[in-house]
């Protein structure tokens, strides 16, 4: 009993916010999805629900819009997430080529 007491004590206290925002222009999942290019070097945030988290570390996960899919990558700011799957995030960063596609580098990610 007092072991999972201190695990919901220590959920209950890990941060919500990791990285810095800094007030970058809100764009649309579906036009990074479309326009991936479009966005290569400019600081976008985003909203959405997480999906399919990294289980071993929870260091990326997608947004959905439709069935296309966009890989939100957050080794840059923490390499062990939270396990966040079925919440929203807000969430900054850059669209960067990831394979033969792209994904978006967050510099900053809020949990809600």
């Amino acid at each position: 009993m007092l072991s999972g007491a201190l695990w919901v004590y220590h959920l209950t206290r890990m941060p919500n916010q990791y990285g810095t925002f800094t007030g970058a222009p809100k764009a649309e999942v579906a036009d990074l999805i479309k326009n991936p290019k479009q966005f290569i070097k400019k600081t976008v945030a985003l909203e959405g629900v997480i999906q399919e988290q990294c289980e071993a570390m929870g260091c990326f996960f997608y947004f959905h819009d439709g069935d296309k899919t966009l890989r939100i990558d957050l080794q840059d700011i923490l390499t062990t997430a939270p396990q966040k799957n079925g919440h929203t995030a807000r969430v900054e960063g850059q669209i960067v080529k990831y394979g033969d596609g792209y994904q978006l580098a967050a510099t900053a990610i809020e949990f809600k």
